[in-house]
């Protein structure tokens, strides 16, 4: 075997440019996949920990029906003060949990003494809040940005509502609720900042305190609509939520009906599907670059074989297995590869470690100055080394049974 691969290696040295062509195009498609993998991976990443980390976290866990009517928010589908405790008790038992935030989600009227809309409220409390998501703080336009977050009595409006009704820091407004039985109640608050939407220039989502909000709709003891969860890695939220799920979703009430429901994410926020996107567009990425080495090796190799027929002919003649040709063809596949690939991950590594030590920045939307910051896995290289090998290799087979088969009388008076 090792006579064979030393063959081989002569046989791609005597012909050199066809060698480096076929090693170059393989290349190139090996530091295109690995290139596009790190920054579109980089760039997931980068939009996912933007999205859990200032507003949903990475796992929510609500009373059962919840989800599906959270559009209008509905007050009768809150957590109590025991099923709040249970959770409780099955987050501080799991050590990849990091913080947990507790929080009420209403809808509410809005008035500046002048004009009335309607506002969404995610009420919390700051420091929980701050520790499940923190990067809340970047939210904030004006205003100051506390470790606190926001006191009693104060509100955190969105930039929409801001700029429509021309109120700035440091005005009064007046929320009006409904609580979930029908009777009404308003509650004065002193604006302490402008919240950007993560959502988009139409986000009408505020933030209170909890207990104003407890206060507002009239809630004894304690209530909750979502207790957001963070963990201390996420590449634990699978195991993470499903060991939740398998503790919480089990448990039903006196009614034998399911109480809660655990969702990650994935399931709360629509860039979920972005992300699904990018991940489809690099399973494209990767079945081009085995497209470009299937053709490109089996090319070159069917070039070797028509080139060569005096030479197969000479060696089947003088007693040469027809095995033992097949293997040398395939040898020649196989170096091809293996050389492309180590050439393309080296460029690739080489250009990461650039792009990184450069400190690219650039813009999405509202954000300024993200940095590019590409990483890749040895898993992603391995698997792209492997998948590429392997393709350089099947795409020999066809052109080197060819040459197994070859009648050598026929193939020594070949002109």
């Amino acid at each position: 075997m090792l006579n064979i691969i030393k063959i081989a290696a002569r046989n791609l040295w005597r012909y050199q440019r066809r060698t480096l062509l076929t090693s170059a195009l393989i290349t190139l498609g090996v530091v295109s996949v690995l290139l596009f993998i790190s920054i579109t991976g980089s760039f997931k990443q980068m939009m996912v920990g933007q999205i859990t980390d200032s507003m949903i976290g990475h796992i929510q866990v609500h009373r059962k029906g919840y989800l599906a009517s959270i559009d209008n928010l509905p007050l009768n589908r809150n957590l109590n003060e025991q099923q709040v405790a249970k959770v409780k008790a099955v987050l501080g038992k799991i050590d990849g949990v990091e913080s947990f935030s507790l929080r009420i989600k209403l809808g509410a009227m809005f008035s500046n003494f002048k004009e009335t809309t309607n506002i969404r409220l995610n009420t919390v409390i700051p420091r929980q809040e701050i520790k499940t998501v923190p990067l809340l703080t970047d939210r904030i336009l004006e205003g100051e940005k506390s470790a606190d977050l926001l006191k009693k009595g104060q509100i955190l409006i969105p930039e929409l509502i801001a700029r429509g009704m021309k109120v700035k820091v440091g005005d009064s407004v007046v929320l009006v609720a409904n609580n979930k039985d029908g009777s009404v109640n308003g509650k004065t608050f002193a604006v302490s900042g402008i919240l950007e939407g993560i959502s988009g220039p139409g986000g009408r989502d505020g933030m209170i305190h909890l207990e104003d909000a407890k206060e507002l709709l009239r809630i004894q003891g304690v209530e909750v609509s979502e207790i957001a969860i963070r963990l201390k890695s996420m590449d634990d939220l699978s195991k993470i939520a499903k060991s939740l799920k398998s503790q919480l979703e089990p448990i039903r009430d006196k009614k034998d009906k399911p109480v809660f429901e655990v969702h990650t994410w994935e399931k709360l926020s629509p860039f979920y599907n972005i992300a699904k996107m990018i991940d489809l567009m690099t399973l494209f990425i990767k079945i081009m670059l085995v497209a470009i080495v299937l053709v490109s090796i089996m090319n070159v190799m069917i070039m070797a074989v028509y080139e060569r027929i005096n030479e197969i002919g000479t060696i089947a003649a003088i007693g040469t297995l027809p095995g033992k040709i097949m293997g040398l063809f395939l040898a020649e596949g196989l170096l091809l590869g293996i050389l492309g690939t180590v050439l393309g991950t080296a460029i690739s590594l080489i250009s990461i470690a650039a792009i990184n030590a450069a400190g690219l920045t650039f813009d999405f939307g509202r954000q300024s100055n993200l940095t590019l910051s590409p990483t890749i896995g040895a898993g992603d290289v391995i698997t792209i080394v492997l998948i590429v090998i392997g393709i350089a290799v099947a795409a020999s087979v066809q052109p080197a049974f060819k040459a197994a088969r070859m009648d050598p009388i026929t193939a020594l008076r070949h002109v």
